[in-house]
């Protein structure tokens, strides 16, 4: 069994053939680029109870050889996966259940009967790999770069393969994404944490793709840091999964919360007060504002316009033509994996992170209540917009946390602000008007907003 590291991304058939002469790559290669065509069987029972217990199985062969892989899910965000593989090397080109023991197969599968299974949908591509090594900080780093041209074939249904992976042989996952960085810079490369086989699976059934991802549940007694990292990574992940999915579907709803994901974000990010100093992620900060600002008003028109949503894809095409995407998040997933917003903090700033989630988060709501005067928007419900900040820091963290709150009555106070945030974004009418005015006062005549002004 090895520990596969690898980075995929996801590319046009122009930024593939740029990569493949891209002056980063050609310095640290040590022979150049070498030539494979992979054809892979992928299996699994009629019922897809591999996929259920995340594992892929596949059947490639490269050239003369025959091997047999496992893979699990492992974990995976921002195109950065960790999965454990197991491989069989074969004398002929037939699946080889008895290679499939209890050194390798899930648990859950344990009574599974292996002679059920059966080819499910094929991957077919040509990769071009180059073995790269450079030093960093000292230290030998060594990199397998692949360059992924090809099919996904499930039944009637097909789909592109192209992409780069860039796979750890040796030194520390930081370096791969500094590698992705680099090249970012450059050419518009889309992290993707989907894997071959989960694009099998979702041609083969378009309803199996889970765009959720497992949210973390910290608890009241929780480090902020610790607590603040598992959340963050959670929602990059998804926007992540989100982008993927609106690419490959068009469905709106998915735009939605992909642009949710990254309000949340931000959010989360402007709400860590001297935890994170604004220094440590003003760039973050500032891409994320520019990607929410260019993304809101057309979100914001799709609510009550067709014409608006049909425009969406092309619009989306477009911004995944650009680096900008590709960047942020390769960005985030750094500044994250490296802890950068505890580099340089003050002593009032360590203490804060490492102190207890419960008690900061109730203060953080009191202090972010109190600056919220709700009177006031009831009279003047026109200026309510201007607290739009302070309500999506304020949710990220009721939306994501409120179980660690001991107050009365918490998932009404999230649903209730959530009503308030909506009103505040949405562009002012008479009719809107009255509505937030009211919302306002439904809100100041809470149990748990009273709790938080005492």
């Amino acid at each position: 069994m090895a520990k596969e590291t690898e980075i995929k991304l996801r590319v046009s058939r122009t930024t593939l053939a740029a990569l493949r002469e891209h002056p980063l790559l050609k310095a640290r290669s040590e022979n150049g680029w070498q030539r494979h065509e992979l054809f892979n069987q992928y299996y699994d029972t009629a019922a897809r109870e591999l996929a259920r217990a995340r594992v892929a199985l596949r059947l490639r062969r490269d050239g003369g050889q025959y091997i047999q892989t496992l893979k699990s899910r492992g974990q995976s965000v921002a195109g950065l996966s960790e999965r454990n593989e197991w491989d069989w090397y074969l004398e002929q080109p037939v699946l080889d259940p008895a290679r499939l023991d209890d050194q390798c197969w899930p648990a859950e599968l344990a009574g599974l009967d292996k002679q059920s299974l059966q080819p499910i949908f094929t991957t077919d591509f040509v990769r071009e790999k180059a073995d790269l090594v450079w030093q960093r900080d000292g230290q030998r780093v060594a990199v397998e770069a692949a360059l992924d041209l090809g099919t996904v074939v499930a039944g009637a249904r097909e789909e592109e393969i192209c992409e780069l992976e860039l796979e750890l042989r040796e030194g520390e996952p930081a370096a791969l994404l500094e590698l992705a960085l680099a090249l970012a810079a450059d050419l518009p490369l889309m992290p993707s944490d989907i894997s071959k086989a989960e694009r099998g699976y979702r041609l083969f059934d378009p309803a199996s793709y889970a765009l959720a991802l497992p949210a973390p549940t910290p608890d009241a007694q929780t480090p902020l840091d610790t607590a603040f990292a598992a959340l963050a990574w959670h929602l990059l992940g998804a926007s992540q999964r989100l982008a993927e999915q609106y690419r490959f579907s068009g469905h709106w709803k998915l735009l939605e919360q992909w642009l949710a994901q990254l309000i949340d974000l931000r959010a989360l990010l402007g709400s860590l007060g001297q935890a994170a100093p604004r220094t440590s992620s003003s760039g973050l900060r500032g891409a994320l504002d520019a990607l929410i600002e260019d993304w809101r008003p057309p979100l914001q028109a799709g609510q009550d316009d067709e014409a608006a949503r049909q425009a969406a894809p092309a619009l989306f095409a477009a911004e995944l033509a650009r680096t900008r995407w590709g960047l942020l998040s390769l960005e985030a997933s750094r500044w994250l994996l490296a802890r950068d917003w505890t580099a340089r903090r003050t002593p009032a700033g360590q203490r804060q992170g490492a102190a207890p989630l419960g008690r900061w988060l109730a203060r953080l709501l009191a202090d972010e209540a109190r600056e919220l005067p709700l009177a006031r928007y009831r009279q003047q419900p026109e200026d309510l917009a201007e607290q739009l900040p302070r309500l999506e820091r304020m949710l990220v963290w009721l939306r994501l946390a409120r179980g660690v709150l001991e107050m009365p009555e918490p998932d009404r106070l999230y649903g209730e602000l959530v009503k308030l945030g909506e009103l505040a974004a949405r562009p002012l009418d008479d009719a809107l008007r009255e509505r937030r005015a009211a919302q306002a006062q439904t809100v100041a005549t809470l149990k748990p907003w009273k709790a938080l002004l005492k």
